[in-house]
This record gives C-alpha cells, structure tokens and sequence, in this order.
C-alpha cells in the first residue's frame, strides 16, 4: 500500500533529524545541518585541529565525507519514499579547487539534480563565507529497499 502524504513528510522529518543527529560520522566531524528542503540541504562544518591535513587547513577526506553527507542527503529530502528509504552512495567524483588556510568554518550545499526509480543524481559543493568553492562534488545515489527501523524514535549513540 502507497505511503500516504502524511507518511512521506513524517519520513522526511525523520530522514532530517537522522541526518542532523544520529549519523555518528557526521556527529564526529561537527557537521550541522542548517537547512533541509526538498532536495537542498545546507550544512556548516566548523575547522578543529583533528580534522586537518595541515595546520589551519581542512583535511581533503573531511570535506568529502562532508560532500558526500550533503549531497546525499540532498537526495534524501523531498524523496518519495515509497521507492525505498535506504539510501547508498553508489559513486562519488570530488574536485578539489582551492584550500582556505585559517578559514573558521566552510559551507557545504548539495543540490539533487535529477531522480530515477532507484539511482539519483546530487552536486555538492564546500564554499567560504564569502563563497569561494573549495570543492565540489557529483554523485550517484541509490534509493531502494526499506531502511530499518525508519520511523522509529532514535536514542543517544556513544
């Protein structure tokens, strides 16, 4: 039976709160999403020391992972769930096109540019506060089969 309107926006909320809170990666590097809209999403990611390649730059697979969070979750947001809720990156190319030494926090935008059945398409992008793209990304993002326990309340996670 066909999720209802209802349904597919309560999974949604779920999905942004996931997002926001229960994913430990994305708790470990401090990404905070700010905005969650049908297919965009917003985060910052505040620079720490532990996550550098070199002192006052962000490390190369930290902004990857934060592209890869970003754009999947661009997917994510506004998808009809009644295709699927468990979403996979299946590929993923980063351009790296500057570093930004001493820059406090970055912006990293993803936007899902096309969606299928099952494979989706999102470009994401790690920007200054001035705007400035460090990198950007394309990926391709499977959406199928039923997530575990979607819907279901999410507890703290050590």
């Amino acid at each position: 039976m066909p999720l209802t309107a209802e349904e597919i926006r309560a999974r949604d909320d779920w999905f942004r709160a996931h997002w926001s809170e229960h994913v430990p990666f994305n708790n470990e590097i401090g990404l905070e999403i700010t905005d969650w809209q049908p297919g965009f999403v917003r985060a910052r990611l505040k620079y720490q020391p532990r996550l550098s390649a070199h002192d006052g730059v962000f490390h190369g697979g930290v902004l990857a992972s934060a592209l890869d969070a970003v754009g999947g979750g661009a997917v994510a947001a506004g998808h009809d769930y009644n295709l699927g809720s468990r979403f996979t990156t299946v590929t993923m190319t980063v351009q790296y096109l500057a570093v930004a030494p001493g820059e406090p926090e970055v912006i990293v935008e993803g936007t899902c540019t096309k969606r299928g059945r099952r494979l989706n398409f999102s470009r994401s992008s790690v920007l200054t506060q001035d705007g400035r793209v460090l990198a950007e990304a394309i990926l391709t993002v499977s959406a199928s089969g039923e997530r575990p326990r979607v819907g279901s309340p999410e507890g703290e996670r050590s």
